[in-house]
């Protein structure tokens, strides 16, 4: 060994984190530095600049229903690939990575729970899976759903985050379309009231079908809601460029598309004020109207009802 020599001390560098994640993430709306914890605990919006970001299905029900008691329904209807469609890849395998990504076997949750202390049938795409695509299983269970509520006469809810029909199942995905909307008809011929939620995004097929239909539509602030996308549009309709905002919450609010735009945290007390009304047993947690509100209900239910929230938001305040 020479004068100057020594072995290289035996030190582990770490050149990165295990997981990669310092817990900071940077909001795409306003760029401020938000912790994930801050994040979650503020119901997945910026709590700068509130803009919402994405909830799963699950984290959904979660939001919405009582105790977090929601009663799955019609799980053993199953996607299968009926036309073996293949582009990049199969169809199939497609399934298996959405279904391993999300642990969830669908698109779609259903069931039955309780908002406010009222039962209800609720329905929930998750965006997680596909998209929140439109498929033959969506399409099923969500009009299983709708002929239960018929059956013992429940109020419906669904909460639409969806990029429109499923293209791997073609002609059999655009048929969902009218399935629902049909079931929805024999819903309203019985009088029962159906609430629609729209949360960013909501195109496509399922904009153009039962998301559209609700006798009440709300919806989360800057979501983007329609049928194809704004350079589709621009082509289409030989636009430079479409009005700012158009395709947005509070764009479509002005023009009587939807009815509210409601906040994240706000959105299940506003549900439930809605299910009251809906409902012909209402208690004595209802808050007092104008005798002359509820008579008008049936020649204008949306006008009506957006009064009579104004008049339980106020009462809240």
């Amino acid at each position: 060994m020479g004068l100057f020599s020594r072995e290289k001390p035996k030190i582990k560098v770490q050149s990165a984190k295990p997981d990669g994640f310092s817990g900071w993430v940077k909001c795409t709306q306003c760029g401020e530095m938000i912790h994930a914890t801050e994040l979650e605990q503020n119901l997945n919006c910026c709590p700068r600049c509130d803009h919402h970001y994405r909830l799963s299905g699950l984290q959904r029900v979660a939001l919405l229903v009582d105790d977090e008691q929601f009663d799955e329904m019609f799980t053993e209807i199953q996607s299968t690939d009926p036309l073996d469609f293949t582009d990049s890849e199969s169809y199939r395998r497609r399934l298996e990575k959405a279904q391993a990504k999300t642990g969830r076997d669908e698109a779609v949750l259903v069931g039955r729970c309780r908002i406010g202390g009222i039962p209800v049938a609720l329905g929930v795409l998750d965006f997680g899976f596909l998209a929140g695509s439109m498929g033959s299983v969506v399409g099923e269970r969500l009009t299983s759903l709708i002929e239960y509520a018929i059956q013992h006469r429940l109020p419906l809810l669904i909460v639409a985050a969806s990029g429109g029909a499923r293209m791997q199942e073609s002609i059999l995905s655009l048929m969902q379309m009218a399935k629902t909307a049909a079931a929805l008809q024999r819903l309203h011929q019985q009088g029962l009231g159906y609430i629609s939620v729209l949360t960013n995004p909501t195109m496509g097929g399922v904009t153009a079908s039962f998301a559209s239909l609700g006798d009440v539509i709300l919806a989360e602030p800057d979501a983007l809601i329609g049928f194809a996308g704004p350079r589709v549009v621009e082509q289409t309709a030989g636009m430079k460029q479409m009005p700012q905002g158009a395709q947005r919450s509070e764009f479509l609010l002005q023009r009587g598309m939807v009815d509210r735009v409601v906040r994240r945290a706000d959105l299940k007390q506003e549900i439930a004020t809605i299910l009251e009304f809906f409902t012909p047993d209402r208690g004595e947690s209802a808050p007092e109207v104008d005798s002359c509100l509820v008579s008008d209900l049936e020649r204008s239910p949306a006008e009506t009802l957006r009064k009579l929230l104004d008049v339980a938001q106020k009462e809240r305040a």
